[in-house]
Order: structure tokens, then sequence, then C-alpha cells
């Protein structure tokens, strides 16, 4: 059993003093933050709960124990708004030839028709996020493969693990298909069918300029208002600045007076636009109300790749001017050992570590944890998750990193995670476990 590097107290009521926290995933407590946005705090925890968020120093009698942290950061658990738990672990039966986009798409097509059974499916699903509870993720939003046999194949396989790991994570879904088929009533219909018996009250798809995208928009909006659902769309993920379905999705937002939620992930094109036809699409977006998701990692993975040429671009969106556009804005961990990303674990201490290595997060503002925390939280109606609060539940990370630079410049392997106040087990699965669905040789 691995429970990382703090001893916490056996007591019903103990603190967590001389600690270092984000301040703005603190909620319900008055207190000063060094020029890095981190505040020092003492934590009351009682039955695992957060009872007291105070300076550190104050005195506190008959608090219980204390075990004192020695200006340790600590984050809430994490929460990840875009993942394709469906998918991962693939790579060593079928791995992406070039590390192209359509080389993924290509292969994970296939893998999909040979292997996608719904034993394969839940031991993969299972085995991520394992891995994401053990790193610290309190929440998970992930995408399904939604086409032809796999929309009956996965899809109770999902309800099934969100009952399994209730009260570990929250696990919720979004179908994903390409944009051609929502002109498909019977396809629509069956999507449909399956998010209303297994879902969340989440529709989505992936677009891409098609002639009939503007017709297949309203299709998916007039669906999403007569059931119910919230958006999570997959746009523009190529370098191709003529891909500008982000700004119709954002009109037929408009258009449609779309009340519920609609979350754009990737939209790489974004970056590419010139500065003023960036500017347009930005506004309309902020006026629709669509909040947007980086995958740093994955993107640049992907984009920009040519055989024999190195990448002139990092494959990210525009996410600062997003940002100050007041337009909501997060990172996630996407794709994890398969075609579309050939690493990752589900980690958003990475996740984070990275995004603000390659998006450049750092010298931009003290308030970037909330992009794996506050924010994605609030998109998915995750209530209390993503932030320290009184009352809340003591759902923590604690690490020994007394700063960013410190937190960022190693992974916090020894970090403890607790979950209403208790450490867990975070040992890892072991890759081995999945050996069993490598079987098949990759072709």
């Amino acid at each position: 059993m691995t429970t990382g590097f703090a001893a916490i107290p056996n007591a019903s009521a103990y603190r967590l003093t001389n600690a270092r926290s984000a301040l703005c995933l603190i909620d319900g407590a008055s207190l000063a933050a060094d020029p890095d946005g981190l505040a020092l705090v003492d934590l009351g925890i009682e039955d695992g709960r957060i009872v007291s968020i105070l300076p550190a120093g104050t005195e506190t009698p008959d608090a219980g124990p204390a075990l004192d942290l020695d200006g340790g950061i600590v984050l809430p658990r994490l929460v990840d708004v875009h993942v394709h738990l469906d998918k991962g672990h693939i790579w060593p039966r079928r791995r992406n030839p070039d590390g192209t986009f359509m080389g993924a798409l290509n292969n994970v097509m296939v893998d999909r028709e040979a292997n996608w059974s719904a034993d394969d499916v839940r031991t993969r699903m299972e085995f991520g996020l394992r891995c994401a509870y053990a790193h610290g993720t309190a929440a998970v939003r992930t995408h399904i493969d939604s086409v032809g046999k796999q929309i009956g194949i996965s899809w109770p396989v999902l309800a099934e693990l969100r009952a399994k790991w209730a009260g570990r994570i929250a696990l919720q879904a979004s179908p994903l298909f390409g944009v051609q088929f929502v002109v498909d009533a019977e396809h629509m219909k069956a999507v449909t069918a399956a998010v209303k018996a297994h879902g969340d009250g989440l529709f989505g798809c992936v677009t891409y300029m098609i002639p009939e995208i503007e017709k297949a928009l309203d299709i998916v909006f007039r669906n999403a208002i007569e059931h119910g659902f919230d958006l999570d769309f997959h746009v523009d993920e190529t370098n191709d600045p003529e891909a500008r379905t982000l700004e119709l999705i954002a009109e037929a937002a408009l258009r449609h007076r779309f009340a519920g939620k609609v979350l754009a992930g990737h939209t790489c094109s974004l970056a590419l636009q010139t500065p003023e036809d960036e500017a347009r699409i930005i506004g309309k977006v902020r006026d629709a109300g669509i909040a947007v998701v980086s995958l740093p990692m994955c993107n640049m993975y992907l984009q920009d790749r040519q055989a024999g040429r190195t990448p002139r671009w990092r494959g990210v969106t525009a996410l600062h001017e997003l940002k100050a556009a007041g337009v909501p804005v997060m990172i996630a961990s996407d794709n994890t050992r398969d075609p579309f990303y050939a690493y990752g674990d589900l980690d958003l201490i990475e996740v984070l570590r990275e995004g603000t290595r390659i998006l450049q997060l750092d010298h931009s503002g003290a308030d970037w944890a909330n992009a794996v925390a506050r924010t994605p939280a609030a998109i998915m109606g995750c209530e209390g998750q993503g932030v320290i609060a009184p009352d809340g539940a003591a759902d923590l990370i604690l690490t020994r990193a007394r700063d960013w630079t410190e937190f960022f410049a190693r992974p916090q392997s020894d970090r403890t995670v607790l979950v209403n106040g208790k450490p867990i087990d975070r040992t890892l699965p072991d890759h081995r476990e999945l050996d069993h669905l490598m079987a098949v040789a990759a072709q």
C-alpha cells in the first residue's frame, strides 16, 4: 500500500498546518497570498469534512493533533473534463504508424471494429479510472465512441462503471461521432436513446467543415433543447485556418438561444486565424456562453507533425486570449496510450505541469490552477469539487513542493491523496494487467 509522504493523524479530528494553497481555489476564508497566488493556511478536518480554513499559525485549542506540512502545496482533488477512457491503452496492439491525426483516426477505427467488446472496453476504462483515482482525480468526463454496434456495447458499460465508482470518482460521458452522421435520423435516434438510457444529459459530436455543417448544428441544438442535454463538441482539431466550426457553433448557440452548457474541445485552428478573425470568433464564443478546454499534451503530439520536419507550432488553441475575453477555459488529459497520444496516465498534476510549459501559463496570472479544478467542476456540475471550502469534503492532494517552481520541477510522485480526510492507496495498476487484451498482433 502506497499512501505518499504524509503521516495523517489517526483521529476523527485533526489539523493540517503550515500548508500552502492556491488562493483561487479557496472559498470562505480571508487570506493573503504571495506573488505566486499561494496562501499559507491551517486546515481543520473533522469526520472527513473541512471545518476551518485559517491563516497559518492561528491558535486553535482542542482542534486535535496536527501535521505540519512545512509549507507544502495542498490542492483539492482535481477534475478532468475531457478524456477518452474507451480508447485508452490500446497502443500495444494498435500503434499510430506515423504520429499524425489521420494515422490515429484510422487505426482507432480498425481497433474498435476488431476488438471493442464489452469486456475489452470495461477492462481498459476501469484501468484508466484506477490511474486517475490514484493520482488524485475527483471527477472525469469521458467521450464515448458512438457509431454502429459500439453504441450498444459501450454505453451500458459506462453506466455500470459510473455506479461502481460513485463515491470515488464522479464519472460522466458524452457521445463522440463525426458531424456527418448528424443528418442520419436513425443514427441520431440511436445515440439519443443511449444517452437517455445510460448517460448524463450530455450530447455532442466532432465538427469539421462539411457542406451540411450549419444544418447539422441546427439538428444538434434542436435535439439538445428537446431532451434537455448540455453539449460537448470536439472542434477544429487541425492546423487548417479555414476550419472555423467554432464560430458556427457559437452562432448556432446564439441563434437557438441555447440555455444549456456548451463545452468546445481542442479549437486548435483558432490560434492560426488572423488577429481580426480570432477576435471576432472569440467575441461570439463569449457571447454564446461557450467554455473551451485545451488538450495541450495530445495536441502538441499530433498537430503540425510532418516526417523529417521540425514542428513550427505547439498545436494549442488561443487560450490566453479566450481567458482574457472572459471565456471559461480549462485544460485536460485527453487520450492515454492510444494512437492519438502514445503516453499519459490521467494525472492532472502532469497535465497542469506540461500545460504550464506548452501554453506558457506562468507569468500570466496566478489563477491557472482553476483550469484543472474549479472551472471544469463548474462545467460538469460537480458541486463542491475543485475547491477547498468550509464544510466541503476533505478531498485533497498534499505535496512537499513549497512553491510552483518546486511543484513543476518534479512529478510529485510522493503526493498523498485524501478522500473524506483519509489517505487512499496510491498504488498504480500495472500495465501488465492489460497484456491479455493485447494478444491481438499489431498490424
